[in-house]
């Protein structure tokens, strides 16, 4: 039954990437494209992402269990380090560079895009690099 959740869950979240227009790297650099031609459409979908995300850890933090069964385990309220800062920053400049982030860019690696695999490539690369760095 998770496994069926998993997949349905990230199925609406792909269908909504692309609706929203947030699989469209273009669209995507209009947003970010402050002195230009700015697109301020996705800033709607990101006010309407942090309400629904608002009200689902709303929600979980009074419960201990998932509709599932499963351990609700949130992360812990942190202040700002120089690490959340610099990674920010580094994800900031990627998505500014590329106009795409992760959840985009797998639903664009599907569709066959170099763009979104060169990205996911020096993503998982990064990821690697960071886990190098830890130990």
């Amino acid at each position: 039954m998770t496994l069926l959740f998993s997949f349905a869950s990230g199925l609406v979240f792909g269908i909504g990437l692309i609706v929203a227009g947030m699989a469209d790297p273009s669209k995507v650099l209009g947003f970010l494209d402050l002195a230009g031609l700015w697109d301020p459409s996705l800033a709607l979908v990101m006010a309407g992402a942090i309400t629904v995300g608002l009200g689902g850890f709303t929600l979980a933090r009074s419960r201990t269990r998932s509709v599932l069964g499963l351990p609700i385990r949130l992360p812990p309220a942190r202040g700002l380090d120089r690490r959340l800062i610099l990674g920010s920053v580094l994800f900031g400049i990627g998505w500014g560079l590329s106009g795409v982030c992760p959840g985009p860019a797998l639903v664009l690696m599907g569709t066959g895009s170099a763009k979104a695999w060169l990205f996911g490539t020096a993503m998982v690369a990064g990821m690697g690099l960071f886990e190098l760095l830890e130990r």
